[in-house]
């Protein structure tokens, strides 16, 4: 790691080749500094010890930095060939998935609808750039040296999934005539390897409960971690994973946050847990797979639901004990979750469903069908597609239904008195909202009142928009 004093950050002349590569990009880091702040607290939670004429001392673990120097490593993504090198990799690369990325990433932190989309792209834009974001870190690369053997990745430069389909620089398509003559851990293969997998976990990400939670209302407001895109499992520690092993995406209890912003994250729920959030964590969801072309609806997508501070200080506290060395903070207190979260128990950081989307509008469908002009697709809810002997499988369908029941009925009573997030009143108005309160109150956990009372179907989803964000109180 370069410090202070020891390169020149600023951009590179044209046709000049950069070497400081930002694994967590500047643009991205800027939105987590507040109004008129340009610099904020880097904490190295494991700061180097340098001996010189036989004294010892450690580097400042604390330090006051611009986005510049944090989170970047030199020469990460150079690519060799003989005794030239190459930038292409940072400048073509990352230079498109970026562009995509910001835009993506800049208005789905402000999702309020569908209506508050510029178009379908900000949508499908965000899981390829989170799929990059995820494996472009030094862990990343180090995970895909491990795992390139997977038996079921798709060959570099023959991805097709559900989002549109990322077009490589031709440069970058050399690169298969060249794979098979590297060596499994030379940095080549890898850096080649991850253009091939960066959009792996899209399929599953897209087939998610979706729902962007905001900190408006929190003094503390979201940190920036070397590991952005994060998965949490309740069962699976930190202290079981050595580097750089994680949660497996594949597993029913895997959650992924994604901060995208100061006072705004995407927390990301497989169906099958937002279903019945008591599934065996470690066991694989139905259907659990890298790449194949799926479908979502926009208006399923939650949002509005303001998280108070120990929701915040938690997710904080997730993000750190998940991050590799290097996590950065507006404010010096936020590096330290640890100090203020209600609890350091990673079974129990989520016994209160925080992280579960409102079960109430997790839509209950069982297939989705388009069509015209003499074509037609169509898949059921965990993505399989006809032909499949578990397509449509009743059996599942009606043991999800009832624990999807049982577990809406718990969740309504843990969240009693606690912001709630809504769904896009195109998809399902406020009918969700309309029969828990129902039931709260025939639990008389809510009082009864003409204000409460459930409004018929035509009439919730008629709500404005516009409306605050609804609360169970």
């Amino acid at each position: 790691m370069v410090r202070s004093g020891q390169k020149d950050f600023s951009a590179s002349m044209p046709g000049q080749q950069s070497h400081a590569h930002h694994y967590v990009p500047q643009w991205y880091q800027r939105r987590f500094l507040l109004p008129g702040q340009s610099r904020y607290h880097y904490l190295d939670m494991n700061p180097d010890t340098i001996v010189r004429e036989g004294i010892s001392y450690r580097r400042n673990d604390r330090l006051h930095w611009s986005p510049a120097r944090c989170f970047y490593k030199d020469d990460l993504y150079t690519l060799r060939f003989g005794p030239a090198t190459t930038d292409v990799m940072e400048r073509l690369f990352f230079g498109m998935v970026d562009r995509l990325g910001m835009s993506a990433v800049t208005e789905m932190a402000e999702f309020a609808g569908i209506g508050s989309l510029s178009g379908p792209d900000a949508f499908r834009n965000l899981p390829p750039y989170m799929g990059a974001q995820r494996f472009r870190t030094p862990r990343g690369l180090d995970e895909i040296k491990k795992i390139s053997s997977w038996e079921d990745l798709t060959p570099f430069a023959e991805v097709y999934v559900s989002t549109q389909r990322f077009r490589l620089p031709a440069e970058f398509y050399q690169m298969r005539k060249m794979r098979s003559q590297l060596a499994p851990d030379d940095p080549n293969q890898i850096l080649s390897v991850l253009m091939g997998v960066f959009q792996a976990y899209s399929t599953m990400w897209m087939e998610g409960v979706w729902e962007i939670v905001r900190a408006r209302q929190s003094k503390t407001k979201f940190i920036v971690s070397d590991n952005p895109v994060t998965f949490y499992c309740r069962s699976m520690f930190p202290s079981d994973w050595l580097y750089p092993n994680d949660c497996n995406l594949k597993q029913i209890g895997t959650r992924t946050l994604f901060p995208l912003g100061l006072d705004s994250c995407l927390i990301l729920t497989h169906l099958q847990l937002a279903r019945n959030p008591q599934a065996t964590p470690t066991e694989h969801r139905a259907n659990a797979r890298y790449y194949d072309q799926t479908v979502k609806h926009l208006g399923e997508i939650q949002f509005g639901r303001e998280l108070d501070e120990s929701d915040v200080v938690r997710i904080n506290y997730i993000l750190k004990k998940r991050a590799t060395r290097y996590i950065a903070a507006a404010e010096k207190e936020w590096l330290y979750p640890e100090r203020r979260v209600s609890t350091t128990d990673w079974r129990k950081l989520d016994d209160d469903w925080f992280l579960l989307p409102n079960l109430w509008s997790v839509s209950f469908t069982s297939e989705i069908v388009m069509g015209g002009d003499g074509w037609a697709w169509a898949m059921d809810e965990y993505g399989r597609h006809p032909g499949d002997p578990q397509f449509q499988n009743k059996k599942q369908h009606e043991i999800d239904w009832v624990l999807h029941e049982v577990s809406k009925r718990e969740w309504a009573k843990k969240r009693v008195g606690k912001a709630v997030a809504q769904v896009d009143e195109f998809r399902h108005g406020k009918v969700g909202e309309a029969l828990m309160r129902k039931y709260l109150q025939e639990e008389g956990l809510l009082p009864e009142s003409a204000e409460s009372e459930p409004k018929s179907e035509e009439d919730t989803t008629r709500v404005p928009p516009s409306e605050p964000p609804m609360q169970v109180t």
